[in-house]
């Protein structure tokens, strides 16, 4: 009837409708559920009627539902039943009353069908007495009662275990034993507790029978705090939300703000230190002290130069003044750093006793029969060689200082590490993350252990997420987990070294020689034909072999050549004339200089060009005796050097140079951390002088390119640039190309 089609299109669209319809939900006492097609009316919306009632005709007014009202009903319904099949039954009926729900298509309805039903202008009415306050989450319970011995201390120390139970409550009510029961055997989407209907969660009750069905899990005293700080814990597999309660809350609120001053702790600094302790030392102490004190371990993780060192010693002094911390400490260290220590444990605790059980002669005769509580100073290598005789001490504390050297777990530092008792143990370090977050879980396991769990769980749940997704709830609960258990300031948070100079850090580009040029394309073109015909381990080498290749012609090509030593230096190397530059400038206002190199045999070609040119300097690598290394520190703290040149990976920590105002890094590590400790060498708590910083980078070579990632992306930096030339490996050949094909800067 083409003559209809506009009737027909106006009443489909619902333009001339005078009611709206609904489904109003009912629940029965035999816990059967009915939806109820309801009808309001437009021009009053106080006007209801039940559609049974318009269709028998006993509905109040029905003029005020529209002329059409029973074909407006049936079109709404008809187009309930596209975005919700089911009711499409009330359609088949003689009238659209209502109709029975099963258990599935009530569950439906508390949830999407709704959604889809309101789209469809159907909204759909539950009971005002429905409750849907069924909350639930995990509870963390002493297997056995702790008595009367419910302290922090006693609660780690016992070695007890804690049960996990779920708590489901309705509202601020914990349900019964038994209504936990009913809930599990009811089977459905809404259950009546205590006289009204609740809704219920169908993934609530899947836990809740599983848990039934197994064993109750069991979580020591330091599972059960990890899941206290991160508020979640793995039960079957899942994480599942879990509140601290008791001890276990009295404990997480003592150590989740690291720096929160407590009542019940001591404030000041012990009477034995000869030193006053900044502000933000004190509460590194008070902090240490109580990890400590409560069995756990801690990192210490200030920038170098804020007094990590004083701080130890301070911790150990207050740990002799109570009998059950006293004892003495282990403190492990790089060679290149026991003259720092002993000088330092001298001047800021001058009654303490100390030793170093390093080199022939190294003895510990005396050690546990006396009281003295002092300190003994070892190296990692003879920590490594003299295991045993270490372990079989009894220390008070054991410090693993420039800490980075236990980053690898399968390394045998850090086993050896871990098999030495101790009451308290300390990590100190300026980089707790070098290269991955994996280096964090070997910290953490020396300090803590068991806290991040195992290292494969690890990798899993953070490492991968954090590091590969970006995933942020990932990072904020290791955080959570790792925030009460390291202590990190920088110099540049507000009051924390408010009397430290300015410092300024400068890239300085430099232009390559002719020379360099060349070599430089040559190895780009030779290596990268080989690169793209490689696979696996055999590419990665030859990667870091293109990578170190044109750092080193970078730097000078006699370093790229291996030249002998008579070989000619000057006007070669755009990095040596401008090194000759600001050296000269330095040294003509008196003022002195660290220079680094990651390469020694750079270093050594950098000493003999400044011989040559007249200029007097010490040079600090990886073979000099920690006798002369002391002996070069004091010479060039005293003003006798003025130019000091160092190798990055043996000098770039522990060192004391504040006599320096200007830092040269001559070539880059690539990694901001490493780097930024070098710079601490001379930048740090007793510099008096501004700072500056120069970075020589060859211009338009991968050096240029990996300084602007370095500037554009700092974090990026910090998580994927942090293994150095290691992280460009897996490059494709298309991006390593781009990388490495040198620019021309018209220069």
């Amino acid at each position: 009837m083409p003559e209809q089609r506009g009737w027909a299109a106006e009443v489909a669209a619902g333009r001339d409708a005078g009611l709206a319809v609904s489904l109003r939900l009912e629940l029965g006492r035999s816990d059967s559920f009915r939806a109820v097609v309801q009808l309001r009316s437009l021009a009053d919306p106080t006007v209801l009627a039940d559609a049974a009632d318009l269709w028998s005709g006993s509905a109040s007014a029905p003029e005020l539902f529209g002329p059409r009202a029973k074909v407006d009903t049936l079109l709404m319904l008809r187009r309930a039943a596209r975005a919700w099949p089911p009711a499409g039954r009330m359609l088949d009926s003689a009238a659209p009353a209502g109709l029975e729900l099963s258990d599935e298509e009530a569950q439906a309805l508390l949830g999407d069908a709704a959604e889809s039903l309101a789209a469809a202008g159907v909204a759909v009415h539950w009971p005002k007495e429905l409750v849907r306050e069924l909350t639930a989450s995990g509870v963390l319970e002493p297997v056995r009662p702790q008595g009367t011995q419910s302290a922090a201390e006693s609660f780690l120390s016992s070695g007890g275990l804690l049960d996990f139970r779920w708590r489901v409550a309705l509202g601020d009510r914990e349900l019964t034993e038994e209504e936990l029961e009913r809930l599990v055997q009811a089977h459905r989407p809404i259950v009546r507790l205590r006289d009204q209907w609740v809704v219920v969660d169908p993934e609530l009750v899947r836990r809740l029978r599983r848990a039934a069905q197994s064993r109750t899990a069991t979580f020591t005293a330091i599972d059960a705090l990890g899941a206290a700080l991160t508020g979640s814990v793995e039960v079957d597999g899942e994480q599942v939300a879990v509140t601290a309660s008791g001890v276990l809350e009295e404990l997480r609120s003592r150590i989740a703000a690291p720096e929160a001053r407590a009542a019940h702790e001591p404030q000041g600094q012990p009477k034995a230190l000869a030193a006053t302790l900044r502000d933000y030392q004190l509460r590194g102490l008070n902090w240490l002290h109580r990890m400590t004190s409560l069995g756990l371990g801690g990192c210490l993780a200030d920038d170098m130069g804020l007094g990590k060192t004083v701080t130890l010693i301070a911790l150990h002094l207050r740990r002799q003044e109570r009998k059950t911390t006293a004892g003495p400490t282990l403190v492990v260290c790089p060679a290149s750093l026991l003259g720092n220590w002993e000088r330092e444990i001298q001047r800021f605790a001058p009654a303490t006793p100390v030793r170093r059980f390093h080199g022939p002669g190294r003895d510990l005769a005396g050690l546990d029969g006396g009281a003295d509580g002092g300190f003994v100073l070892t190296t990692y290598g003879t920590m490594r060689r003299d295991a045993e005789r270490l372990a079989q001490h009894s220390w008070g504390l054991l410090v693993a200082d420039e800490a980075q050297h236990v980053k690898n777990p399968h390394a045998l530092t850090a086993q050896v590490l871990r098999r030495i008792p101790s009451r308290g143990r300390v990590a100190l370090t300026g980089t707790p993350v070098e290269n991955n977050l994996s280096e964090l879980w070997s910290l953490f396991d020396w300090t803590t252990p068991g806290l991040l769990g195992t290292l494969t769980s690890f990798r899993d749940r953070y490492a991968t997420a954090v590091e590969g997704d970006r995933d942020e709830q990932a990072a904020r609960q290791l955080s959570a987990l790792v925030r009460p258990f390291l202590l990190r300031r920088r110099k540049s948070d507000p009051g924390i070294a408010p009397e430290l100079p300015p410092k300024t850090e400068t890239d300085q580009p430099v232009s390559l020689t002719k020379e360099q040029v060349s070599l430089y394309e040559a190895l780009v073109r030779e290596l990268m034909t080989e690169i793209e015909e490689r696979q696996g381990i055999a590419r990665r080498g030859l990667v870091m072999k293109l990578l170190t290749g044109l750092k080193q012609v970078c730097n000078h090509p006699a370093q790229f050549l291996k030249e002998s030593a008579g070989a000619k230096l000057p006007g070669r190397s755009g990095k040596l004339e401008l090194l000759d530059e600001l050296l000269d400038t330095v040294l003509a206002e008196d003022g002195s200089t660290l220079v680094f190199t990651q390469y020694v045999a750079m270093g050594a070609l950098i000493e003999r060009h400044l011989a040559d040119r007249g200029v007097d300097t010490l040079f600090l690598h990886g073979g000099t005796t920690v006798k002369r290394r002391e002996e070069m520190v004091d010479a060039f703290q005293a003003g006798e050097k003025k130019v000091f040149l160092l190798s990055l990976k043996a000098a770039g920590t522990g060192l004391n140079l504040t006599r320096a105002g200007h830092v040269i890094h001559y070539d880059r590590w690539w990694n901001p951390a490493v780097e930024d400790q070098a710079t601490d060498r001379a930048y740090r708590i007793g510099q008096t002088q501004p700072v500056q910083v120069h970075r020589l980078i060859a211009e338009g070579t991968v050096e240029d390119r990996v300084a602007e990632m370095l500037r554009q992306k700092r974090e990026l930096a910090d998580s994927v640039l942090g293994s150095g030339e290691a992280a460009f490996s897996e490059l494709s050949d298309t991006e390593l190309t781009e990388l490495v094909t040198l620019r021309r800067t018209g220069r």
